[in-house]
């Protein structure tokens, strides 16, 4: 037994070699084709046909077998049986000469050597099929460069493991749609962004697609564009901008104020925005394959009118005359309309307020008004001090207030700026000034003009007539303080009296000696005695003179003015009443308190004259 079973491995190829010498007899398998490469998840076909001497045998059993395997140690085992292959093989042929096989569903597990095996009714008569098919199963990938450039050529390949035994036609597809392109490779010769994705393929017939593969196409920026900007921004407001740009790989964004950096990022956040922010702005989108600037957007941030002021092309010091011109600034958006007033009186619209040949009536106070729709705006006042010399100068003429002068006042008036300081006084035909100030009182009679200065010049007045009255006063006010004065006037009195007295005496010595009633026998009636104790009758014995009031006619005396009356008498030589009072107003001169005059009066009277004061 023992050597039974060393010997069988021998007699087993015997038996092989007794076949093979049968099949050069008529007996053989023939495979087509003897190597199959199979696509992942597609349907096989072996095609396969055998032969067998027909003379005294008969086909009992056809089945197929993988490498040889055996199901009891020495049968050769049917595929047919085999659960993994049961629901998938599918015998094609028949029993006399056809042995093809159909696999589907064709997997990595299925890469096997196939044999074809048949069994006849003659006892030794059977026959496996080697050498049998190999069967190989391939998937497919897709080969194409991991990054390319917008512009580049791209070759997109799609590979299997081994060569297809079927001649297949290759299937491409972009984002799970279907590309005209046919073969195994795939060709751009000027790729752009818009192929970009995701690339597989197929065998036409075949359920299988390859595992997709994305093509990245890089580019530079696209212009970069703003959005989400306001048409009208008030101050206050919250403002966002945002950059976006399409680029391969994303772009770096960086915003900027004219050319100044201000910060990174898609978006760029202003809070509380105020006027300082106006201004253009973009935003810069910058990759490895270049960079680009987007179209610059201004913000418009507008408010009330502020910060109004007011300048004048001239300085401090404006004379009548000059042109003069005031110009009002303000910060305000939208730009505000501009009006001028002077006081509370609007006098002109615009920006510039001109004055030409200014005069002192447009001295003033004068401010500008700026007005938007937000809101308006006084500037502070500007005062316009127009200056002159005197004009219109003229003069006036009061009284004299002063008690024991004979003068008359006069004043000088002018219109000036600044006020006349300076006044000169002069009389017609002098070339020198007989006075200064304001007011001058003039002691003579004449025509009198003034001049008025000022630092910018000087004007004189029209002449003026003044006549000047001298006159005697009516009364002494004898006060404390002129005492002097009273003891002068005593003096003289005394003096008068002693000389009244020495005539008398030589009077008598030539035998004129007159009585008081001859003395005063011209004098008229109704004498009134005053309270001075120089003309007080108890006096009169000792004193030649009395106050008197005579009734004389209206012709002859000038009313409340004190007046000198001359008495001449006559010894022996009486007069009737009438034409005493004739000759008494025939020889009553009127005279003015000249003091020279009435010494002079004094000098040339006659010894026979005496004086009285006649009221």
């Amino acid at each position: 037994m023992l050597m039974w079973l060393r010997m069988a491995p021998a007699l087993h190829l015997i038996f092989l070699l007794i076949i093979h010498r049968v099949s050069a007899a008529g007996w053989g398998v023939n495979y087509s084709p003897s190597q199959i490469c199979a696509l992942q998840n597609s349907t096989m076909t072996i095609s396969c046909n055998f032969t067998y001497p027909t003379t005294g045998y008969q086909i009992m059993k056809v089945f197929w077998n993988k490498d040889q395997e055996k199901y009891d140690g020495e049968n050769f085992a049917d595929l047919s049986n085999n659960f993994e292959y049961s629901q998938r093989l599918q015998y094609l042929g028949d029993k006399q000469q056809n042995c093809t096989v159909r696999l589907s569903h064709v997997t990595k597990k299925d890469e096997h050597d196939y044999y074809f095996r048949f069994i006849t009714n003659v006892t030794g008569g059977r026959l496996i099929g080697i050498p049998g098919v190999v069967l190989s199963v391939t998937d497919l990938q897709l080969e194409s460069p991991e990054r390319v450039t917008e512009g580049d050529s791209v070759r997109l390949t799609c590979r299997s493991s081994c060569k297809l035994t079927d001649t297949p036609t290759f299937i491409w597809y972009r984002n799970s749609h279907t590309l005209t392109n046919i073969g195994d490779e795939l060709n751009i010769s000027s790729v752009s962004r818009t192929e970009a994705g995701h690339y597989s393929c197929g065998v036409q017939g075949q359920t299988y697609i390859s595992p997709a593969v994305y093509l990245n196409v890089r580019y530079a920026p696209d212009t970069p564009v703003i959005s989400n900007r306001s048409a009208v921004i008030m101050e206050g407001d919250s403002v966002t901008l945002n950059c976006s740009s399409d680029s391969n790989p994303p772009a770096e964004i960086n915003w900027y104020k004219a050319n100044t950096y201000l910060n990174s990022g898609g978006i760029f956040n202003i809070s509380k925005i105020s006027s300082g922010y106006s201004g253009e702005y973009k935003c810069r989108a910058r990759n490895d394959h270049g960079e680009k600037y987007s179209d610059p957007v201004t913000l418009d941030v507008q408010y009330p009118p502020r910060n109004i002021s007011v300048s004048m092309n001239r300085s401090a010091v404006i004379m009548s005359g000059d042109s003069v011109t005031l110009s009002c600034s303000s910060d305000s958006n939208p730009p505000a309309e501009i009006n001028w007033y002077k006081g509370e009186t609007s006098v002109r619209s615009g920006r510039i307020f001109n004055i030409s040949k200014i005069s002192s009536d447009d001295s003033g106070e004068y401010k500008c008004r700026y007005k938007n729709k937000y809101g308006e705006k006084y500037s502070d006042p500007v005062t316009l001090d127009v200056q002159y010399p005197p004009r219109s100068v003229s003069v006036s003429v009061t009284d004299s207030g002063q008690l024991f002068s004979d003068s008359v006042s006069l004043m000088c008036i002018s219109d000036s700026n600044p006020p006349a300081l300076s006044f000169n006084w002069f009389k017609e035909n002098q070339s020198s000034a007989v006075g200064s100030g304001q007011s001058f009182s003039a002691v003579q009679s004449g025509r009198f003009y003034c001049e008025a200065h000022n630092p910018h010049g000087a004007q004189r007045s029209d002449a003026v007539t003044v006549t000047v009255h001298e006159h005697a006063e009516r009364n002494i006010i004898i006060t404390a303080t002129s005492v002097g004065v009273l003891i002068i006037f005593i003096i003289i009195i005394v003096i008068i009296v002693l000389f009244i007295i020495k005539k008398q005496r030589s009077a008598k010595s030539e035998g004129l000696i007159v009585t008081q009633n001859d003395l005063y026998s011209d004098v008229p009636q109704k004498t009134q005695v005053y309270d001075n104790p120089v003309c007080d009758p108890g006096l009169a014995d000792e004193t030649p003179y009395e106050t008197v009031n005579p009734r004389i006619s209206a012709e002859c005396r000038d009313a409340e003015e004190i007046q000198y009356a001359t008495v001449q008498y006559h010894k022996n030589t009486p007069k009737k009443k009438e034409e005493e009072e004739q000759r008494q107003c025939d020889n009553t001169p009127v005279q003015q308190p000249d003091q020279d005059h009435r010494q002079e009066n004094v000098e040339t009277v006659e010894e026979s004259v005496i004086y009285s004061m006649l009221k």
